[in-house]
């Protein structure tokens, strides 16, 4: 993970490769999607026990406007705590103490259970990253909105309360 992003890279005047890079392997072992990732139905269960995050637009979870699913809302439940209220204008994260009294604005603090979605599980993975960066642990629904709105009889919440 690069803080700050490609932006900070070339802002601190290093190079970026625009030929073919053929990389040399490496001895990575990658997992199966484990115990950090939460099911559709382990998400719907999360917020009787922790706080479940949908960390999209604002609008997007008030159901407003859904620009890429087939219903617009959010999962009963869910609190609305959109990623880019972590970062900065150059796309840094802020400082660990704005982080924590932002996750604590919805109820997430230290020993907190939590878990994240978006549309996709994108931006989810990367709020757990934050949270992981803070001190606090996070699991992530990768099915996220996708998932949730394109499968038939899940309840569907709109407004701007968990519902």
């Amino acid at each position: 993970m690069l803080t700050g992003g490609i932006r900070a890279w070339r802002a601190a005047g290093f190079a970026v490769a625009t030929d073919d890079v053929i990389p040399e392997p490496g001895d990575v072992v990658l997992d199966e999607i484990g115990r950090d990732a939460l099911s559709i139905d382990e998400a719907a269960a999360f917020p009787a026990s922790g706080v479940l995050l949908d960390v999209r637009a604002p609008e997007r979870y008030r159901g407003d406007t859904e620009p890429l699913d087939p219903i617009a809302g959010h999962i009963p439940g869910a609190r609305n705590l959109p990623t880019l209220r972590h970062l900065d204008a150059e796309g840094g994260i802020l400082d660990r103490d704005t982080v924590l009294a932002t996750f604590a604005e919805v109820g997430v603090n230290p020993g907190t259970p939590v878990a994240a979605y978006c549309g996709s599980g994108v931006t989810a993975a990367h709020t757990a990253l934050i949270l992981h960066e803070v001190g606090i642990d996070a699991k992530v629904f990768p099915g996220s909105w996708s998932q949730w709105s394109n499968t038939p009889g899940r309840p569907v919440a709109t407004g701007d309360q968990p519902g």
